[in-house]
């Protein structure tokens, strides 16, 4: 339990409120930066004279060091208390945001996106800490339903935020917008939360072979699940490096689970039926987040001709049920079985999947907007009924833990996801374009028909049928790869639907008790 406080303790005075505010502020701040550069890499290439796979370590950089930072919070918030850790999160995030918005050098950003990430890291998980110790049981929902937006529109609104600033302005805003967000939570933190109680004892019995592992473990896993299609996997030196340092360090993860006496985090939760129900669909609906995300934008710009801001308000779209049923989010939690929730909104996610199965080379922004608003619902009620059952089925004393090991099932089942397609946008656009050809042969009627249409009346009959080949070529590329998307979020369908069973494995919520810290 988060610096020894009591489990729904608090008062729910003022004071309470604008701790749980800059929390949550926190956790939007952190949870927007994941993809608010997204919309903006080309332009931020250009200027630090990257190239495009160099110029994506921009995005990776920060999911690798949020995914570390995330598991480790608990730790660290009984290391300094919780109220000194954020201070130090909520600066430093702002100070290395300020140093991505000064950056001229490609490795000059990514220094500052690493230490967003890792800050950032802090500031997701903390959030629920608050929420748990300044509030008592009756309001707690009404703090979980405002963290819960956080983290469903934080990574929808990134892309949409990130493209207007970049248009509007410069991509230099993209950085510099945390400033002043920065500076209000770090004021609301200093006015509404107490001072903790610091256990730099802790550093002596510390887990260091568990604190390496994570590190390299999760980081080294990020990386290779990121870069990996984009560095040919093993044929890449330096993802069978990756891949070793990742192996070893998590080696030294498992090591650290029997030799410590107090592991930095407790990896024996998952052999919780409840709590591996839990991380399962925090994985499910982490992919489905993070992969729609970076799905709809790719197809947009690459087929409808979308800029980066038009295809962010489509992905905005996710976000609307949230805004929408927000004020009911507390009565729903109080009232609605946690089965019944997570099962109905993994069904409604996999449900908003595949109606995006039927896309067409004539398919735009208006084409998503079914998909995207009953997502969106099913996103609101799984995540944040999963979110109240990995506290509720753990105890008290290994919620940090717990809370820990959520987010980062969440933040690993975007980088599976993000693999997965990478993996699967070759594949099986090849395998579209080849089987297309298969049924075009150049003495076919169709094909002879349309190389005659494409060169009727032209003098230069050698180059209108190299054009008209071309064209040709082009078309069969286009449908290839809306079969591929349309392919795509048919795994996503499956994948979600799938996995809804695992609803099953649930325990009910108590909602008597106070939730667990974080």
């Amino acid at each position: 339990m988060a610096d020894g406080a009591k489990l729904g303790g608090g008062r729910g005075d003022a004071s309470a409120w604008l701790a749980v505010m800059a929390g949550t502020i926190g956790a939007l701040m952190a949870t927007l930066d994941i993809s608010i550069v997204n919309a903006a890499l080309p332009t931020i290439q250009g200027e630090v004279g990257a190239s495009g796979s160099e110029g994506t370590w921009i995005a990776t950089a920060y999911l690798v060091a949020e995914i570390v930072a995330i598991p480790l919070t608990g730790w660290l918030e009984r290391l300094f208390g919780l109220r000194l850790l954020l201070v130090i999160a909520n600066i430093a995030f702002v100070g290395f945001s300020v140093l991505g918005g000064i950056s001229t050098t490609l490795p000059m950003l990514i220094a500052a996106r690493v230490g967003q990430g890792f800050f950032g890291g802090m500031l997701i998980p903390t959030a629920m800490t608050i929420i748990a110790t300044r509030l008592p049981p009756d309001k707690q929902p009404i703090g979980t339903a405002m963290f819960g937006a956080t983290a469903v529109l934080g990574p929808v609104a990134g892309p949409l935020l990130g493209g207007w600033l970049t248009e509007t302005y410069t991509w230099h805003y993209a950085f510099f917008i945390n400033l002043p967000i920065g500076v209000l939570s770090l004021a609301l933190l200093t006015i509404g939360l107490p001072a903790s109680k610091k256990r730099f004892d802790l550093l002596r019995q510390a887990d260091w072979l568990g604190i390496a592992g994570l590190a390299m473990g999760l980081g080294g896993l990020t990386v290779v699940l990121e870069d990996g299609q984009r560095e040919l996997w093993f044929e890449s030196p330096m993802i069978r490096s990756l891949a070793g340092v990742s192996a070893v360090g998590f080696v030294l993860l498992f090591l650290g689970q029997l030799l410590s006496e107090k592991p930095v985090i407790k990896l024996a939760l998952l052999l919780d039926r409840s709590f591996a129900a839990v991380f399962a669909g925090a994985l499910a609906v982490g992919a489905i987040l993070f992969g729609i995300s970076y799905l709809i934008p790719q197809y947009l710009s690459s087929v409808a001709g979308y800029n980066a801001f038009q295809a962010g308000q489509i992905v905005l779209i996710n976000g609307v049920p949230m805004l929408l049923l927000m004020p009911l989010l507390p009565l729903l939690i109080k009232t609605v079985d946690v089965r019944i929730a997570v099962g109905a909104g993994m069904l409604i996610m996999g449900a908003g999947c595949f109606v995006d199965t039927n896309l067409n080379p004539d398919s735009a922004g208006e084409a998503f907007y079914i998909g995207q608003i009953t997502r969106g619902f099913g996103q609101m009620l799984a995540l944040l009924f999963l979110n109240q059952a990995a506290v509720s089925s753990v105890s008290a004393d290994d919620a940090s833990d717990a809370s820990g090991l959520f987010n980062a099932a969440r933040n690993l089942g975007g980088s599976f996801a993000l693999a997965m397609v990478t993996i699967m946008q070759e594949k099986r656009t090849f395998l579209h374009e080849r089987r297309l050809e298969e049924t075009l042969s150049r003495t076919s009627e169709r094909v002879q028909d349309y190389i005659r249409a494409g060169t009727a009346g032209r003098s230069d009959m050698a180059d209108a049928m190299t054009r008209t080949l071309r064209v040709l070529s082009q078309q069969i590329t286009q449908q290839a790869t809306v079969m591929t998307y349309n392919d795509l979020f048919f795994i996503f369908a499956v994948l979600t639907c799938v996995l809804a069973p695992v609803c099953l494995l649930l325990r009910p919520l108590d909602t008597s008790k106070p939730m667990a810290a974080h």
